[in-house]
Formats: C-alpha cells, sequence, structure tokens
C-alpha cells in the first residue's frame, strides 16, 4: 500500500468547482471527481491550524481539553504507529508553525521531514533592515510584526518556483518519482496556501482582473464595516487566485499518477484543516464568530484502490477519522491509537461499519458544537466570566510558553481518556472568545445551509442541549465544560 495526503491550508468549500462553484478557475480539483469519492458531509474538528493537525495524528478532538498546542508526550501518532509497522511516513511541508513553539513535536512522528520557509509571518530572513512595505494597504489587512516579517520574506520569494509551496509541491514530485516503484510507504505533502496572505504571481492575478499590486490581500480577523462590503469582491478574487496556483500545483501531482499509472494501486487523500469567512455573515477571518459553514464544513476526497472509483459519500465524516482511516489503510490496529473519538472512513465505505449519527466541533473556550449533517448546535458559554482550563505536559502558545501567572496556579490531575490515563497539569486558560457576544445558534442546513437565520429565539432546543450533553460524555470532555456551556 501506497499514500499520497495533499493537503491544504484554509480552503473554503464553496471555493471550489466540486461543491458547486462557477467563477474560480481549479480544474484540477475537478478532476478529482474521475478517480475520487467525494465527501459531502465532512466536518472540521478543532480549529484552527495545530489544533486540526494533533487530531489528524490523535484521532481525538483536541479543543474540549486544549487550545493551540503541539502534540504532547501521551498523544499516540498515527504517523508514528505507521512507521512502528514498517511503513515509511514522509512530511514535505512549508506550514511554519510545525517549527514554532506551538507546534514544534508533530513533523518528528515522521521517519523524515522537509520544511521550506517563508510563509506568512514566519520568522525566516531577517527583518532588522529596511523593507519596502507598500503605503497604499487597504483598511482591513493586518497591520504589525508579521506583515514586516511577511515582506521580507517574500524578497526570497520573487517567483513563482521559489514560493515555499510550490518547491513543497517539487519535493513532493521528487519524492514520489523516487518511491513510485516502492511499496508501503506514506507521504504528506502539505501546502500552508491558500492560507492569508494571497500572495500569487501575476499570472494568477491576470484571471480574475486584479490590480498589479495587492490591495486586500490579508485580510485581519474581525467584523465587516459596512463601508467596506462592497470590497469584498476584490478579497475573494485576491483568495481565488491563491486558490488557481493551488489547483496548478495540484495538477502536478495528478499528472505523475497519470503518467505512472498509480491509481491501481495508490490511495490519494485530499484535504484541508479549515475554511475562512471573506465577508459571509458581516466576518473576516476565524477564531472569533460563530463556526459557520464556511469554516467548517469542508471538502474532502478520498481515493482507494479497493473501491470504485469517483462518485460522492453523504457519510457523516470529520478530521478524527483521518487517523484510524490511515491505519486501516495498512491493516494496523485502530486501537493503537487508545480509544479515538475517529472511525474508519474505509471501514464506512466497505459497509463494515455504521457511519457516524454526529460529530463535535469547535475551538477552546469559545463554541462548542454538535452536528447530524441536519441540524448544527452551536453553544456558546453560559456567562462572559468562564472557567476554562489548559490540560497539558507541554505549556507553550503558537508562539512562547504560558505566563508565569498560569504556571503559578498549575495543579497535577488525570483526565482520562483525552491523555490516555497520564498525569498531565491542569491550568487557567487564556482566551479570547466572543461567544458570549453572539450567543446560542441553531440551524437547519436544508432549509437554510447558508446559515442566516438562528432558530434558538423560536425552537425548544432542549432536545438538541441534550444530544451535546452525551456527545461530550462520549468524548471524555471534562467537568468545567459543562458548567461553563450552562449544561451541568
Amino acid at each position: 500500500m501506497r499514500t499520497i495526503m495533499v493537503m491544504f491550508d484554509t480552503l473554503t468549500r464553496k471555493y471550489l468547482p466540486n461543491y458547486g462553484n462557477d467563477w474560480v478557475y481549479a480544474p484540477n480539483f475537478q478532476r478529482l471527481q474521475n478517480r475520487c469519492v467525494k465527501f459531502n458531509q465532512f466536518y472540521s474538528g478543532s480549529l484552527p491550524c495545530m489544533p486540526a493537525r494533533r487530531e489528524l495524528h490523535t484521532g481525538k478532538y483536541n479543543f474540549l481539553h486544549r487550545s493551540w498546542g503541539p502534540l504532547e508526550p501521551f498523544d499516540c501518532s498515527s504517523f508514528e504507529i505507521l512507521s512502528q509497522n514498517g511503513i515509511y511516513t514522509h512530511l514535505i511541508t512549508d506550514h511554519s508553525h510545525y517549527w514554532e513553539d506551538g507546534g514544534a513535536t508533530y513533523h518528528n512522528r515522521y521517519s523524515s521531514w522537509e520544511g521550506f520557509r517563508g510563509q506568512e509571518g514566519d520568522r525566516y530572513v531577517a527583518r532588522d533592515v529596511q523593507c519596502h512595505i507598500p503605503e497604499n494597504s487597504h483598511p482591513l489587512n493586518k497591520q504589525g510584526i508579521s506583515v514586516t516579517q511577511h515582506y521580507r520574506n517574500r524578497t526570497r520569494q520573487q517567483t513563482q518556483e521559489q514560493m515555499s509551496s510550490v518547491r513543497t509541491f517539487d519535493a513532493g514530485l521528487t519524492f514520489l518519482s523516487e518511491h513510485k516503484d516502492l511499496d508501503n510507504w506514506f507521504v504528506q505533502i502539505e501546502a500552508f496556501d491558500p492560507h492569508e496572505p494571497f500572495y500569487v504571481p501575476r499570472k494568477f492575478r491576470k484571471m480574475y482582473g486584479l490590480p498589479e499590486e495587492e490591495t486586500l490581500f490579508w485580510p485581519r480577523y474581525g467584523g465587516l464595516p459596512e463601508e467596506y462590503k462592497n470590497d469584498m469582491e476584490l478579497c475573494r478574487k485576491e483568495y481565488a487566485a491563491l486558490i488557481s496556483m493551488c489547483d496548478e500545483s495540484l495538477g502536478k501531482v495528478l499528472d505523475f499518477m497519470d503518467e505512472h499509472d498509480m491509481w491501481k494501486d495508490t490511495v490519494l487523500i485530499v484535504n484541508t484543516d479549515h475554511g475562512f469567512l471573506l465577508g459571509e455573515h458581516e466576518y473576516l477571518g476565524k477564531n472569533f464568530p460563530p463556526c459557520y459553514d464556511e469554516l467548517v464544513h469542508l471538502p474532502f476526497f478520498l481515493h482507494i484502490p479497493s473501491l470504485a472509483e469517483g462518485g460522492e459519500c453523504d457519510a457523516l465524516c470529520s478530521t478524527v477519522d483521518i487517523a484510524p482511516t490511515l491505519l486501516d489503510l495498512y491493516g494496523c490496529d485502530v486501537s493503537a491509537l487508545q480509544e479515538t473519538d475517529g472511525r474508519s472512513i474505509k471501514a464506512v465505505l466497505e459497509n463494515r461499519e455504521a457511519g457516524k449519527d454526529h460529530v463535535l466541533f469547535g475551538m477552546h473556550g469559545s463554541y462548542t458544537c454538535w452536528t447530524d449533517g441536519q441540524h448544527v448546535y452551536m453553544k456558546a458559554n453560559a456567562r462572559e466570566e468562564q472557567e476554562v482550563y489548559e490540560y497539558t505536559m507541554m505549556p507553550t502558545n503558537i508562539r512562547g510558553f504560558f505566563a508565569k501567572e498560569q504556571l503559578q496556579e498549575a495543579q497535577i490531575v488525570n483526565p482520562g481518556r483525552y491523555s490516555n490515563n497520564v498525569p498531565v497539569m491542569k491550568m487557567p486558560a487564556k482566551t479570547m472568545s466572543l461567544a458570549c457576544k453572539f450567543g446560542d445558534q441553531l440551524f437547519d442546513l436544508k432549509a437554510d445551509p447558508e446559515e442566516e437565520h438562528n432558530l434558538c429565539a423560536e425552537s425548544d432546543c432542549s432536545v438538541f442541549r441534550e444530544k451535546l450533553r452525551q456527545a461530550l460524555k462520549e468524548a471524555g470532555a471534562p467537568e468545567e465544560e459543562y458548567r461553563r456551556l450552562g449544561l451541568a
């Protein structure tokens, strides 16, 4: 068995032709439907980037116990398990969070890895020298040190060939050329694109009639002021141009598989971690608004040689299902993950296991959400003052360590299945949740797929509260989560 996983960051489902988009140029994503099963009910679990990757490794929900953080010493990594069972695993990525404090233990779980620097605010090129930043930056663009860093990084990415995501795919093709005649391997070709900033060569900008210089290409997270709503078309085109560059890179992988007849013996997975809001629900970005469909309802494609090519699947699936699926593909014991929240998608497609009747998703200290594919129930914290804790052996944030005040209040506890019954530190979390501002949300996805009409005010939500309570119990949520959400 051989597996290629092509993973993009921040790939919003509604921008792909496979899911109904009629203006973004992405013919290679469209090609996927000839060979892959397209999943219609695939959801994220924990938002945003590194919490999703922890689920990719462990098959367990991250957001109920931990914010952004590294893989923990007590975690069971699917990629490490594969390596221990004689499967060579290789990671190729330009996702700079892998070598920062809050993500520095993930890439080491693979047999080997390659990294390409320079994305976003990656502290890469020395920025203590003068750097040109355009003065005509749009008011909604991100500001600060990461922007300065981005423009310094760009000095080494002047052409498409120099761009880190393109180099990532080039390295992926090198791996494939060296391994096309070998067996028992897994390669993860992971691009940070189309994550913002939407930095893309001119040829892709021309496709959408964009000006020479970027205008609204790095939207800061927050509400969308009324006076800038008309600018969203421009911002969406900036994003679409970067998707088109990603599409070109994806096409090279598909061409290689065609040329070397790899579809007969190689699994292909194309996935993402989360989406992005570009003016929908009057918001930009992620992290702070409710977990709307654009953020959590994800594109997902899977080709398994032993199964029929093409088609669609309406089974309810989630990021936590990928880890057990990988182990199942290689005949490894899924129980090695220890009490996973996931289920093998391969087993579901082969009718060896029933599909799920619900999935959870959310962000630590913010919304905790439940869906059965028909309804989405998003539960906000019941009061502004929250009771939220971090359960960890690795007290790091995205960059830097936990505050001294947090460390001074650390307790040693055993959170059960979450830590595989290993005692960990429990300490107060620092959250920036706005969930209390927005309140609870309930949507009927069949009648209201754009999630424009919150049903909470006119519906009896008690049945959904109970469904969420039971789902949290199954997932081993900490006791304070019930109190925080008003479910105790």
